[in-house]
């Protein structure tokens, strides 16, 4: 039975730390960290549980199911069902909300720059940039935007451990002294565990897990206990050491009440933190350096768009798709980072409890022989309290309606922790049970047909 080597849990974890940690995922902790002021702590362990440890759970549902990626776990729901969800997921990982943002992320870093009237303009042309070399660099999926990425996502990093390294040495000002928003005085741990949906993770888990498996198994394990064994260890080390990040970021960004009002997005906060401790210069090399480290998930994110779409549409090419994310994600991020978040977050509260639910029937499938009936109604029951926390996180154009204020006041009196915003927990549970015990009787009923028939 063959094992990984230490260099080779090495390897992994480290491809696995570069998949899920960029540039964006910056400025998600520090905000949080200045909503929930004195409450840091709490909302990131609720952070850190939905930011790491979901998607954690997604890579090994992948490898327990043996799945291919997002179709073939949501497979046992029906063909339809599997490729409806596969769509909305690349969808919201592709033009519609995360590849938009990487080229919103750097640009609210140096956005405070230009004046009100004049970042309209800033970001289209920056943006317009940005994609532009996005598509170029994607048509022959030249190899050159990796090496860049390896040789520039360390120097992001070691810039960042610096700011880190300073902050310790000279924090701003005590956490515990910090002021936070009425949400996360209430429950900082539910809230910072919805915040971290907007990292994306688990979702991209689900798209693009399939790399870190196919990975494992090029170091010739074939086994699938052991394949799983080897993932869960290389991931608790590459989710760890995010885990680290996230939680010196959410106390940075803590801190940071002590010399800046809450911001309007972490892109501006983390801005003003680096130029606190770095100066202009190193809020301009930190800027440079995000724009090149999104750029490169960008080009991983439409490539990745434009193939698995032209696998499941062939008769559409790979290029026709990759225009059609570029300049739709170039559309979309000239709306501006705040806005995209302020749309991107029903999605996500819609979404989310569906990945989770798939994921957790996937990491539970053997003790149910992946019996779709499990899979129909955990994923069924959660799909309508879902939409109503979808709802509840829309932007006051939709939850103003009066359509809208109905239905959360329906929900308000009928759903359990809904005002917390897990209303899909209680039902996505019952589902569980009740599609296990399906199967469970549908076993002993099966085993006894076959008793009397001997």
């Amino acid at each position: 039975m063959k094992k990984l080597t230490s260099k080779q849990y090495l390897i992994i974890a480290s491809l696995i730390f570069g998949m899920f940690f960029g540039a964006g995922n910056l400025i998600f902790p520090v905000h949080l960290g200045q909503m929930a002021g004195k409450n840091w702590l709490f909302a990131a362990i609720g952070f850190i549980i939905s930011g790491t440890l979901i998607p954690l759970a997604a890579l090994l549902a992948l490898a327990v199911t043996r799945a291919d990626g997002i179709f073939g776990l949501a497979r046992p729901l029906g063909k339809k069902f599997a490729l409806t969800f596969l769509i909305l997921v690349h969808l919201t990982l592709g033009p519609l909300f995360a590849t938009p943002r990487t080229a919103t992320v750097p640009f609210s870093m140096f956005s405070d720059h230009f004046s009100k009237g004049m970042q309209p303009w800033a970001l289209l042309i920056y943006s317009a940039v940005f994609f532009g070399i996005v598509y170029y660099c994607s048509l022959s999926e030249g190899k050159i935007t990796d090496r860049v990425g390896k040789i520039l996502n360390p120097s992001f990093l070691a810039l960042l451990f610096i700011i880190f390294l300073i902050a310790a040495i000279k924090p701003m000002g005590a956490t515990s002294s910090t002021q936070a928003s009425a949400d996360y005085l209430a429950a900082p741990l539910t809230n910072g565990f919805l915040q971290g949906y907007n990292t994306l993770d688990a979702l991209a888990a689900l798209a693009f897990g399939i790399t870190v498996v196919t990975a494992i198994k090029g170091f010739k394990i074939k086994e699938g206990k052991e394949t799983s064994l080897a993932l869960a260890k290389t991931g608790a080390i590459g989710f760890a050491g995010i885990a680290i990040i996230y939680l010196i970021l959410v106390a940075l960004g803590a801190g940071s009440l002590h010399y800046f009002k809450l911001s309007e997005n972490g892109g501006i906060a983390f801005a003003q933190i680096a130029h606190h401790y770095l100066g202009t210069f190193g809020e301009a090399l930190l800027a440079t350096l995000a724009t090149i480290t999104c750029m490169s998930t960008a080009i991983g994110l439409v490539v990745a768009f434009a193939q698995d779409f032209h696998k499941r549409f062939p008769k559409i090419s790979y290029r026709t798709f990759l225009t059609f994310n570029c300049l739709l994600s170039f559309a979309i991020a000239n709306f501006g980072l705040t806005t995209i978040i302020a749309w991107s977050t029903p999605v996500l509260m819609f979404l989310y409890p569906l990945a989770i639910a798939l994921i957790f029937c996937g990491l539970t499938s053997k003790f149910f022989n992946n019996d779709p009936a499990v899979y129909k109604f955990a994923v069924y029951f959660t799909i309508i309290p879902a939409l109503f926390d979808g709802l509840n996180a829309a932007p006051s154009i939709i939850s103003n309606t009066a359509f809208t204020k109905a239905a959360l006041t329906f929900a308000g009196h009928y759903l359990p922790f809904f005002s917390l915003g897990i209303g899909w927990l209680t039902f996505g549970i019952a589902g569980y049970l009740l599609g296990l015990g399906i199967h469970l009787y549908k076993s002993k009923a099966s085993s006894q047909a076959v008793e009397l028939a001997d």
